[in-house]
């Protein structure tokens, strides 16, 4: 039977539910972030604890309390004149009437009543609000101070972008990698994964220990690696797919604008871009770097009106890109249609960036690619809906240090920007991980869908995260007393309410349980599956 905690004293609908702990109840296994239910009169109320304090029927007990060797006396007026009180901030009805037993849990437009008993979220009030692990939900983790299995219905997280946040070292990659092998197992969607330091192809590392297994290890039919390093992959032992080249005459004027600030290009230098793109057409970057005879150039400046300073500083732009190895003058292979046809076949792929981890390299590269995936579904999506056929798979495109593509200067010039604010208009969405969430452009982060975010100390990026929030205040409280690993709050579309959880532990035994299902041939059996 459910421990009862304590009793209702007071409530509103805007300061939460008051509850009186039991005289028994230790006020020190009250924890913020735990969940606890509330039986009314006609409902079921579940709602988390926000915050816990102590009260005393008699303040002259304050200045003069018990002796420290008193423990008789101490125990005496503990209950009675003092005791412990918790806030509960109720956010959904569970069971009780014919609507909730129908339609599943409600949000909360009322308050129960005086006196009304609250004991700790049973096993099966959390089932009841967060589903069972089935073919659809994916067990993520355990709500705090609780064993019950958190899960996460991953066909409704892909409907929107999504984020996911945390100071460095919290834990965002080793949450990513679970979500990843959710949407893997439990969606139709297919991920493309920009891999900027080698964490989700063939293994990624591990602060406490060895080089954890990455996507392509654990299934390896349903997955494929790209590299932009082929020397890197074959130190780190790792069997590629493919090898990405990209030439001069894929890039465009918007790829350039998009690294601004990071080759320190003024805006008439980016304008020059599209100047000679016009006149150079797709060879306008092997065009200008070659332009040396000084008559050639002044007649180019006099036609184009591009002032010498100004080109003299996009060629130095244009040289930085030129020196990344992957770059050049025109790619033997278009990689495009390759990725295109292993995320057509279902076949999610992973890009390595190897040892090119510079900032313009991930944003050139990741920026021009998803450009054009993103055309090509756009077309397709278009095409199905005139011929009344199937859609393509939807996708999910996942960046990282994402803030330096949809920061407030450039948002609205990429594409991911695009794909944020139009909301899987044409079967496609982001999954976005940064530890700076302040920097990206509030209304990217208003579509964003789901947000998990482990611990976060700056307060701006805190507000951002929580911008638009029910409940902020409140939520900040528990974001706020996180543990700095291993612990994450969770929010948004694809859950009925906010929790805070501890995520299942990425280990053997974790393969152990992957392995177990594709052997006893269920749903998640992805040779099967796919």
């Amino acid at each position: 039977m459910t421990e009862r905690l304590g009793i209702v004293v007071s409530a509103s609908l805007e300061g939460g539910v008051v509850v009186r702990l039991e005289p028994g109840v230790s006020v020190e296994e009250m924890v913020v972030g735990r969940y606890v239910a509330i039986q009314g009169q006609r409902h079921r109320f579940f709602g988390m604890i926000t915050d816990v304090r102590l009260e005393m029927t008699d303040e002259r007990l304050a200045s003069a309390p018990p002796e420290a060797g008193e423990p008789l006396l101490a125990s005496v007026v503990s209950g009675v004149n003092t005791y412990g009180i918790i806030r509960v901030t109720p956010m959904l009805t569970i069971g009780g009437d014919a609507v909730t037993i129908l339609e599943g849990p409600q949000p909360v437009k009322t308050i129960p009543a005086h006196f009304s008993p609250v004991e700790l979220a049973s096993e099966r009030d959390m089932e009841l609000v967060f589903g069972q692990e089935n073919e659809r939900n994916f067990h993520i983790g355990n709500p705090l101070d609780m064993e019950t299995k958190l899960c996460l219905n991953l066909e409704e997280f892909v409907k929107r972008s999504n984020g996911i946040f945390g100071k460095s070292g919290t834990g965002k990659t080793f949450l990513t990698r679970i979500l990843l092998i959710g949407m893997l197992q439990k969606s139709r969607a297919v991920n493309l994964i920009f891999d900027m330091h080698n964490e989700y192809g063939w293994q990624g590392t591990n602060e406490a220990g060895p080089p954890v297994k990455g996507l392509k290890q654990l299934f390896p039919a349903a997955v494929a690696v790209y590299t932009l390093d082929e020397e890197n992959s074959v130190r780190r032992g790792v069997k590629v797919d493919s090898v990405v080249k990209i030439g001069y005459d894929e890039i465009e004027p918007d790829d350039i604008a998009l690294l601004r600030q990071t080759l320190n290009l003024t805006e008439l230098a980016v304008e020059a871009s599209y100047q000679l793109r016009r006149r150079f057409g797709r060879q306008w970057i092997q065009r200008t770097l070659e332009l040396e005879d000084a008559e050639e150039v002044r007649g180019l400046l006099e036609e184009t009106k591009i002032h010498e300073s100004t080109f003299q500083s996009l060629r130095r732009g244009l040289n930085t890109i030129r020196r990344l190895p992957f770059i050049t003058s025109h790619a033997a292979e278009d990689i495009v249609p390759k990725i295109l046809a292993h995320l057509d076949r279902g076949v999610n792929v992973v890009l390595e960036f190897g040892r090119y981890r510079e900032i313009a390299a991930y944003v050139l590269v990741a920026n021009m690619l998803a450009r054009r995936i993103y055309a090509h579904y756009q077309a397709q999506t278009e095409k199905a809906m005139a011929e009344g056929s199937s859609p393509p798979r939807p996708l999910v495109i996942t960046i990282e240090e994402a803030h330096r593509f949809l920061n407030p200067e450039i948002a609205a010039q990429t594409i991911f920007g695009t794909i944020a604010r139009e909301m899987r208009k044409y079967n496609v969405t982001l999954l976005v991980i940064d530890q700076r969430p302040s920097g990206i452009s509030e209304e990217v982060m208003s579509q964003l869908g789901t947000k998990i975010t482990c611990l976060l100390d700056n307060e701006r990026d805190i507000d951002s995260v929580l911008a638009g929030v029910s409940g902020k205040s409140e939520l900040k409280t528990v974001l706020a007393r996180l543990a700095p690993k291993r612990q994450a709050l969770i929010f948004g579309h694809a859950v009925p309410m906010p929790v805070a959880f501890q995520p299942v532990s990425y280990d053997a035994d974790f393969y152990a349980r992957l392995a177990g299902r594709k052997a006893a041939g269920k749903t998640e059996d992805l040779e099967k599956f796919w």
